[in-house]
């Protein structure tokens, strides 16, 4: 689905939801991506983009940055603490704070570096065994933690469990953020998103309705 398609889709799920139109980040998720199918989308204009491997994003940002001016790269997968560094150089935001030990290497490069990208907490909503992100139940003692190193989460981040409906889990991640005094709601895939704008999302993570289908490589 193109680009134009998915923001048109955006735009009517912003009016259904009452909400003003651009109140929704698109995150166009190119982690896999052709070089090709991403710079299309770059030449549509689009300027937020999100990956999930620090090592991809290293080789390719830097040049798109040069070559078409002002992006946002949002961190969306997994962050190893041994590339906090390099992905506090590389992003603009980062989705998936999921524990004390990244908290306080994050914590560590605010204080050399003076500034850090935006923080988003990633919570467990299904409380899924094989899936990073706080436990609900855990959210408020780290989110105390987080601030008494100074660090200054602007959100939640949630991925709902693949075989049930997303509602009760956006609703959740929205009331968790609203008593934490939280504004960013990262939420909604290409499968979800307009249900997760109906709940508040501030951003929506949109793939391969896109790019198309990624193609991974053969190990």
């Amino acid at each position: 689905m193109a680009l134009d398609q998915i923001l048109a889709r955006m735009r009517a799920a912003e009016r259904a939801a009452g909400r003003g139109e651009g109140s929704v980040t698109l995150i166009a998720v190119s982690k896999v991506q052709p070089a090709d199918r991403v710079q299309a989308v770059l030449d549509q204009g689009h300027r937020v983009f999100g990956e999930n491997y620090v090592q991809e994003a290293a080789a390719k940002w830097p040049a798109w940055r040069a070559a078409y001016g002002p992006l946002q790269v949002h961190m969306i997968g997994p962050l190893q603490t041994n590339k906090a560094k390099l992905a506090v150089d590389l992003f603009d935001a980062i989705h998936t704070l999921d524990r004390p030990s990244l908290a306080t290497k994050l914590a560590s490069l605010a204080q050399a570096r003076g500034a850090l990208p935006q923080l988003f907490v990633q919570v467990n909503t299904g409380e899924e065994p094989q899936k990073a992100g706080v436990l609900p139940a855990d959210l408020s003692a780290f989110l105390r933690d987080c601030r008494a190193m100074d660090l200054a989460p602007h959100g939640l981040m949630c991925i709902p469990p693949e075989d049930q409906d997303p509602t009760p889990h956006f609703a959740m991640l929205a009331r968790m953020a609203a008593d934490h005094g939280l504004s960013g709601l990262s939420m909604g895939m290409s499968g979800d998103f307009e249900t997760a704008i109906a709940h508040g999302a501030t951003h929506i993570r949109v793939g391969s309705a896109i790019f198309g289908a990624r193609a991974y490589p053969t190990p």
